[in-house]
């Protein structure tokens, strides 16, 4: 086990009790969206990272030069992973090597689910989710969450 990297209070609103790390969490997440959704639909750079998502040879034929558009995105992508991992391990207090394979699922298909391409889509696809998934382990079996993930992905896109 880790050390907690926040202190260990906890937070009322009315009858509702959150940790200290749930809320840096919640507004972590509120903030980065907007900041990203923000980058990516107003800055020149962001712009060209939607045009070579959209067609990387016309890009590279109007003048974005692609690989340094895709160091950019690796880069920022990246830079969020590492941030979520910091708020899972504020949470969850373990490491493991192995540790995010099951969260890269899970993030695909909140992705998936809330829309490929849309940011603020892609966090409403993680809390539609995530209410799925505590849902099914207070009211089925623990041992069923990850399944109905899977179920889940496989409907949307068989439905899509």
């Amino acid at each position: 086990p880790l050390p907690a990297l926040f202190p260990q209070k906890s937070l009322s609103f009315g009858d509702v009790h959150l940790s200290l790390a749930t809320v840096i969490t919640i507004i972590s997440t509120i903030i980065l969206t907007y900041l990203l959704n923000l980058f990516v639909n107003k800055t020149k750079y962001g712009k060209a990272m939607l045009a070579v998502s959209e067609d990387y040879g016309a890009a590279e034929l109007v003048g974005i030069n692609v690989n340094q558009v895709m160091t950019m995105t690796f880069a920022i992508g990246s830079a969020l992973a590492g941030v979520a991992s910091v708020l899972y391990v504020a949470s969850y207090p373990q490491i493991q090597p192995f540790m995010g394979s099951m969260l890269g699922i899970k993030a695909f298909t909140a992705a998936v689910l809330g829309g490929i391409g849309s940011i603020p889509g892609a966090v409403v696809g993680g809390l539609i989710l995530g209410i799925i998934e505590v849902l099914t382990r207070a009211y089925l079996s623990s041992a069923y969450a990850d399944a109905i993930v899977f179920v889940i992905l496989i409907l949307v896109l068989l439905i899509q």
